[in-house]
């Protein structure tokens, strides 16, 4: 009969064990509105606080903070460049820790996105950092329809008939934390704290790494993406509003210089910097280090390695560093270390 009833309060602990294990973390939601953004990453009073393992319901607004909505507007009505949600500050998270936001969904919030040519920006515009003597591109704005059924926006050319349907890819064009030092950066700004990456590598299904600078972190997010060609050659992507759902947790004590991505298959390291050689440099330092320390190859194997079977994806070259993410397939590593 004792062991009848030992039997029976071992399965009751076993069950609520797995019951416990399988319960996620606390849902935190949060909305923002043109009110209440930031066009900064700075140290400021956060907006809600978190523990590691919770997971934060929020929206992001479009880089015009969805201020363009039909044909006759303009840039001029936009308050400014990428507003920001945030900031988010988890609890624990000291400078030396690494801050580990995986996204577990996306949505476009809106039925359009919207396209611009901005005077004074884009890669075959003149701009501050590369002025030329001829006048600038004049305002253009293009609007993309949103079919959710299907998955696609839709470009129609200005100057003719032709349309094309392009398939949705929701990203994060802005997410990083606050710098150090005090430091305040714009939120057009890409750099080791995250910021205006324009990676689609900030999608569903990744994680995003970044180095903790300030106490609790200060996460911030915004500038929608509904699909973005490389480079982000004019200037902008199809900038859209989102649903964001992501789920934040902490390494403690374990440092890093520059934002990271991971899933499943890859790893993928950051380079914000011009010129464009010295951010393909950063990128490939910052994984020939990522595969020294966790995948215990030398430094120099590392390095011949990716000389092999690494990737670049040139993210974009109009902000005022250009982006770029280096790469390697699992598959080619060793078992990483325990």
């Amino acid at each position: 009969m004792k062991s009848h009833i030992l039997m029976t309060v071992l399965l009751i602990l076993s069950a609520g064990n797995a019951l416990a294990q399988a319960v996620p973390g606390n849902v935190v939601r949060y909305h923002a509105t043109i009110n209440d953004v930031k066009y900064v990453y700075a140290s400021v009073a956060p907006v809600a606080r978190l523990k590691p393992g919770d997971i934060l319901d929020t929206n992001t607004l479009d880089c015009f903070g969805n201020a363009i909505k039909k044909p006759g507007d303009t840039l001029s009505m936009s308050k400014g460049d990428n507003p920001l949600t945030g900031p988010f500050y988890i609890e624990g998270a000291e400078p030396g820790d690494t801050l580990a936001v995986k996204i577990l969904d996306l949505e476009v919030d809106g039925d359009q996105g919207v396209g611009a040519f901005a005077p004074g920006f884009g890669a075959l515009n003149e701009t501050n950092y590369t002025p030329m003597l001829h006048p600038p591109l004049p305002e253009k704005i293009w609007f993309y329809p949103i079919d959710h059924a299907n998955n696609t926006a839709t470009f129609q050319a200005l100057d003719s008939k032709f349309s094309v349907k392009i398939p949705l890819h929701p990203f994060f064009g802005c997410i990083g934390v606050a710098p150090s030092s005090g430091e305040a950066r714009s939120s057009i700004v890409p750099a080791e704290f995250g910021g205006n990456m324009d990676s689609p590598e900030a999608s569903v299904g990744n994680t995003v790494y970044f180095p903790v600078n300030v106490p609790g972190g200060l996460l911030y997010m915004g500038d929608g993406h509904a699909a973005m060609g490389d480079g982000e050659v004019a200037g902008t992507a199809i900038e859209v509003p989102l649903r964001a759902r992501v789920q934040l947790n902490l390494i403690k004590g374990q440092k890093i210089n520059w934002p990271r991505f991971e899933n499943d298959d890859a790893i993928m390291t950051v380079g914000a910097y011009r010129p464009l050689d010295d951010c393909v440099r950063i990128a490939f330092t910052e994984l020939v280090g990522w595969i020294h320390q966790d995948y215990d190859l030398s430094e120099l194997d590392a390095y011949e390695l990716l000389s092999k079977v690494a990737k670049i994806h040139l993210n974009e070259m109009v902000d005022p560093n250009y982006v770029v993410v280096a790469s390697i397939e699992k598959k080619f590593l060793p078992p990483k270390k325990k």
